[in-house]
Parts: C-alpha cells; sequence; structure tokens
C-alpha cells in the first residue's frame, strides 16, 4: 500500500499537480499510514528522486522541482502537528537572498526542501542586509546562515556573505553560526564560497539539507 501512495505522490509531482499531491496524502491517512511516513517515507524520498532526475539529466524542469519542494513544505507543515510524538528538530536556520539581489525562486525551492528534513526555517526574504542576517540569527538561536546569491556581484559584493563574516568575526560568534551560500555563481565557480567566507555551499535543495545538517552537528559538538 505504501509503495503505491509513493507512485501517486511521485506522479502528481512530476505533472507540477499540487491539488492532486496534497489528495494523495491526505487519504493516505486514511490507509493505515501515519503522517510520520507520509513525511519519511513519501514526501523526503520523492525530493532526492526529483534530485536525481536533474542530477542525471532526465528532464525535469525547474518548475517541476520547484513545486515539488513547494508540496513539501505545505504537507510537512500539515502533517507535523499531526505526529505521535513531536518530531527532533535538526536544527534551525535563517535564509535569505544577499543585499541586491531579488531572485527569490532558488531560495524558495532550498527552503521547501529543508523543512522536508526537519530542519526549522526563517525566511528572511529577498535583498537582505547583513546585519539583519546575524541579528536575526541570534534572535531565531539558529546555528546557520544560509545566503543565496543569483548574480556575481552580489555573491562577491561588500554586502553579502563578505560583510555576515566580518560581522560574525566582530561579535565573536563563528563558533556559533555557520554560513553556507548557493546560487548560479557558485555552481560556476565551486571554490567561490571560499574567497567570500562562506563555510560551504550547496549546489541544490536536497545537497542544501545535507551540508546545512552538517554544519548544525559542528556547531552543536
Amino acid at each position: 500500500m505504501l509503495e503505491q501512495v509513493m507512485n501517486q505522490y511521485n506522479e502528481a509531482i512530476m505533472d507540477t499537480d499540487r491539488d492532486r499531491a496534497l489528495h494523495v496524502v491526505r487519504d493516505a491517512l486514511g490507509l493505515e499510514i501515519s503522517p510520520e511516513e507520509v513525511v519519511f517515507k513519501i514526501v523526503v524520498p520523492a525530493i532526492e528522486l526529483m534530485m536525481k532526475s536533474i542530477s542525471e539529466n532526465q528532464g525535469v524542469s525547474l518548475a517541476q522541482h520547484f513545486m515539488a519542494a513547494q508540496i513539501a513544505s505545505e504537507v510537512v507543515d500539515e502533517m507535523v502537528p499531526q505526529f505521535k510524538k513531536a518530531p527532533e528538530i535538526v536544527g534551525k536556520v535563517v535564509i535569505g537572498t544577499s543585499r541586491g539581489d531579488f531572485h527569490g525562486l532558488g531560495k524558495r525551492i532550498v527552503s521547501g526542501c529543508l523543512k522536508a528534513m526537519m530542519i526549522e526555517v526563517t525566511d528572511l526574504g529577498l535583498n537582505v542586509a547583513p546585519e539583519r542576517f546575524v541579528d536575526e540569527a541570534l534572535a531565531q538561536d539558529a546555528q546557520v546562515i544560509a545566503i543565496s546569491s543569483m548574480m556575481v556581484h552580489t555573491a562577491k559584493g561588500e554586502n553579502g556573505c563578505l560583510r555576515v563574516r566580518q560581522l560574525l568575526k566582530e561579535q565573536e560568534l563563528e563558533k556559533r553560526i555557520r554560513i553556507a551560500v548557493g546560487g548560479a555563481p557558485y555552481r560556476f565557480d565551486p571554490e567561490l564560497y571560499k574567497s567570500v567566507g562562506a563555510d560551504a555551499w550547496a549546489e541544490n535543495g536536497i545537497t542544501a539539507g545535507r551540508v546545512i545538517t552538517d554544519l548544525i552537528r559542528e556547531v552543536r559538538k
């Protein structure tokens, strides 16, 4: 039964059919499939399958990837309150696009994937000042600041990751908060993250989940 529901959900995701995907997971609860199984055995594997299809160039579009992440976020929000026991949150992240950058699609994809992996996300939106990244990370007790930059000048600019790193140094927060970055400039130059002062970079939503989980564990050692 679980396998049949998984297949139905995956088909809906590939068709970018949000309503059908939500209908499938809601019906699953009536088939004695638990909310926990919906999240961890249906939704998360579906995202991983989507990323595998993208990496192997199987014709999966950005629209499909985006919809998969958005649906995953919605399902997690709906299922978690129904868990028998409150899920253990892996950690907390504040995410946003760097100052001067108004491209939010990549950030929204990553946020959806992170939520499905039980990482608590505070989305600061677009065009975020370095000071706000740091202030919100402190306010939310977040272990990671995730900065999305879709243009080279916002990735390398003085009001992006470089300034966030400087603020962490000045406030002696580097042992408490890590920085992850992502976006097109980093895909073109995988070593760029080092020159802008980040601790790590991620190519996509699933990679971001794994990278950020590792950074959270570093902080919590």
